[in-house]
């Protein structure tokens, strides 16, 4: 009998031993990113769908916001985020919506990037009829600068403040909601205009010319000089570009529109297990084909803009792979 009992202990433990790496192949690890229909979204899920092909299972919950995302990251809560390279400095310097968050800095010292990329431009937006044709026309006027807890809506009014002297609240009155609520106040008009960061051709900015007109407010020539401007487009993550007008269909605007463009990374923190990183970092690169039919914007995600804009260490997994494929990793940011 006790020789039966010690075959049946061996047959466990031979069994928990060949289960044992299935379950660890198993490992969901927790993702959070901005809603459906931002660039920032559309980059996470296409690298989830990548690092899946590597049994890197990544649950995407999506719809957060990325200052809060960020901040979970750092503390571990979640394995991989989006996130806006002017956020990190942020934290780091317990400023603004991290002032009340007790260690914000050190917290800072656990954030990872993995690959940076250009997501788009601040669309300032206002449909035919509100009465909107020129930045001056903004005032008294009603204006979605972004979410409550998020940098955007911080960016939209200074970019408003730079152009006209208008101050929020008192030139006008700046509306915070979600990115969600803010497309839908717009269309049914109980905003007067929406500055709104998305990629250029973003199907949430051409629905506005599916049923009417709207018009896409471009930067003043003379002010891309002022030294106001010039420190926008210097921040962190940010930059001026340009681009034709003509690409929505009912745009008022057809000329060469001047915007504020900003740039984002996929984001981890220092406790992700190197070889985790790694594999997602390869299979995304090497189903790079995939990724770049996923939208048009990512056509430019290149290994030449593979760190665009990151202020973050990489991951070691992920400069393991830079390093195996021969892409040059700057200096400021090797692990």
């Amino acid at each position: 009998m006790n020789k039966f009992r010690e075959l049946a202990l061996y047959a466990v433990t031979v069994a928990m031993a060949i289960l044992l790496p299935t379950a660890a192949s198993a490992d969901i690890f927790k993702g959070e990113t901005a809603g459906v229909g931002d660039p920032v979204h559309t980059m996470f899920v296409a690298f989830s769908n990548q690092a899946g092909k590597a049994d890197v299972q990544i649950q995407v919950n999506a719809g957060q916001t990325l200052t809060k995302s960020m901040l979970k990251g750092a503390k571990g809560e979640i394995d991989f985020f989006s996130t806006v390279p002017s956020l990190v400095n942020l934290m780091a310097g317990q400023k603004r919506m991290y002032e009340n968050v007790e260690g914000a800095g050190e917290l800072s010292k656990n954030l990872r990037s993995i690959v940076g990329f250009k997501a788009g431009a601040y669309h300032p937006v206002t449909l035919a009829g509100s009465g909107i044709e020129s930045w001056a026309d903004i005032k008294g006027k009603t204006v979605f600068t972004g979410p409550p807890a998020g940098s955007a809506s911080a960016t939209s009014e200074a970019l408003i403040k730079i152009i006209t002297g208008y101050e929020a609240k008192k030139d006008y009155e700046a509306v915070r909601l979600s990115w969600g609520e803010g497309y839908t106040a717009l269309a049914d008009g109980k905003i007067d205009m929406m500055v709104r960061p998305a990629e250029i051709g973003s199907a949430n900015i051409e629905r506005y010319g599916l049923s009417g007109e709207f018009r896409i407010l471009s930067i003043p020539e003379d002010k891309i000089g002022v030294d106001a401007m010039q420190d926008l487009f210097g921040r962190p993550g940010r930059g001026m570009l340009t681009f034709d007008g003509g690409i929505y269909k009912g745009q008022l605007n057809q000329t060469e529109i001047t915007a504020l463009g900003f740039t984002q990374f996929v984001g981890t923190h220092a406790g992700v297990a190197d070889d985790v990183v790694y594999a997602a970092t390869k299979s995304f690169w090497e189903n790079i084909d995939e990724v770049h039919a996923t939208a048009f914007f990512l056509k430019a995600v290149t290994p030449e803009t593979a760190f665009t804009s990151v202020n973050v260490p990489l991951h070691p997994g992920a400069a393991r792979y830079y390093e195996e494929a021969g892409i040059e990793i700057p200096e400021a940011i090797r692990p």
